[in-house]
């Protein structure tokens, strides 16, 4: 393949029918992609991962020009970090797709498969969802992870990245593209939005003929959008307010080593911890050695009355505050006298994403485990593992709090549905 191509594209003036002709396109391939053998897909993925190491410079140069723009936009630093495309996330990327290669294929899979008493045998047989829709802002190694994850589960894909990550998007389309055709399938069974204007994104989210579902990830703005004017199915979560919980029976060294983790590791990602919430009884030994480490991360606390009685320099908490997803290092902090009292907090307060207890007491952490309802529930982790990469899922798609078709961090199985197979020899219903 040549390098990564850094010319504009021809403007998109009619954008109805340039989705309905996405649309279409997108419908013709799936059909294609469904039938594919795993080691056609997989090579595939190889191949796309191969692409990606050795465009590594060009990506690099093509990310440049996006960060640049966002800077002279005024995008914050949160933003641009997760703009940003270096050596270490190319690799992943590559990295990523050559997990997703690694993993068995769920297209085909027959469960379940029983005689009936009528001579039948009646199971189900995992199949590809069709074509996905994914919406996404600022991360262009979400171009790849997507397109990943819906080649080997057997989808097409549209792919609408931000506007600020145009060129970069654009550039990773073209290595998909080229692995796609490498491998004799359609290169519009991947394909991306190569317009930033707006209405693009409500006329995917009309495509109910072609699109089976949409993932929105992003911001709550857009994800509330999506919500309310989708005529097509979401897999979604809103916010990312996680919770880490020393308990009285925590290990001193592995609560400070996970709450300091939880938040410093990335500020601006789903799975960082935005409350901490200590036992009263560990207050006063655990808040002062971690003030001492969120002040040299520059982490601003705000916490409550009785965190503030040991902190007394921080700055007290609104009732906003528990509910927040900052995005940046701000960390709420507050007092509690129970599990059940943080439990409750979480419940209350939460997203519904992810939440970690620290405790050497396993009766409290199954207790914690059943009882918070959360896509994601720790016992002595960071909530940073909340992620498909992480969780073996090679890739993810995005993370879902809803619980209906798919909970947590969405792979291949979330990506595939179920339909009944039976199997007879000339039976008929009597």
């Amino acid at each position: 393949m040549n390098a990564v191509s850094l010319q504009p594209r021809a403007m998109v003036t009619d954008i109805p029918a340039y989705m309905q002709a996405m649309g279409r396109d997108a419908r013709a391939a799936s059909r294609v992609v469904a039938e594919a053998e795993s080691g056609r897909k997989n090579t595939a993925l190889m191949a796309i991962a191969d692409v990606i190491i050795g465009q590594r410079g060009a990506l690099v140069e093509v990310n440049r020009r996006d960060i640049e723009a966002g800077r002279a936009r005024g995008l914050d630093d949160a933003m641009l970090d997760r703009l940003t495309l270096d050596d270490a996330r190319i690799e992943a990327m590559a990295e990523g797709c050559r997990q997703v290669a690694s993993l068995p294929d769920p297209v085909g899979e027959i469960t379940g498969l029983a005689y009936r008493p009528s001579g039948i045998q009646v199971g189900r047989m995992r199949v590809p969802l069709g074509v996905i829709g994914i919406i996404y802002e600022s991360r262009p190694n979400v171009t790849i992870d997507a397109a990943a994850l819906c080649l080997k589960s057997g989808n097409a894909t549209i792919l609408r990245g931000g506007s600020e990550a145009l060129h970069s998007n654009r550039a990773l389309a073209e290595i998909i593209q080229a692995g796609l055709v490498a491998s004799g399938l359609p290169r519009t069974a991947v394909q991306i939005v190569a317009t930033a204007d707006r209405a693009a994104v409500g006329e995917l989210l009309q495509l109910s003929e072609y699109v089976d579902v949409i993932v929105p990830r992003g911001g709550k703005g857009l994800i509330e959008r999506v919500s309310r004017e989708s005529r097509v199915p979401v897999i979604k979560h809103l916010d990312g307010v996680c919770h880490v919980y020393i308990d009285t029976h925590a290990d001193a060294d592995k609560a400070f080593a996970v709450a300091v983790n939880a938040k410093t590791q990335r500020y601006g990602t789903c799975n960082t911890m935005e409350t901490l919430l200590v036992h009263a009884e560990r207050a006063a030994e655990m808040l002062p050695r971690l003030k001492a480490a969120y002040d040299r991360h520059g982490v601003e606390l705000r916490g409550c009355e009785r965190t503030r009685a040991v902190l007394p320099d921080i700055q007290a908490a609104a009732e906003s505050d528990w509910s927040e997803e900052y995005l940046a290092p701000v960390l709420a902090v507050r007092v509690v006298d129970s599990l059940d009292a943080a439990m409750d907090h979480i419940n209350t307060y939460g997203s519904q994403h992810t939440d970690s207890i620290i405790t050497e007491d396993w009766s409290a952490a199954r207790r914690f485990l059943r009882a918070v309802d959360s896509s994601s529930v720790m016992v002595n982790a960071s909530t940073r593992f909340a992620d498909g990469f992480e969780y073996g899922l090679g890739a993810e798609i995005g993370i879902s709090t809803d619980k209906l078709h798919a909970r947590g961090p969405v792979g291949l199985e979330g990506l595939t549905t179920q339909k009944y197979v039976v199997l007879g020899d000339g039976h008929v219903r009597s």
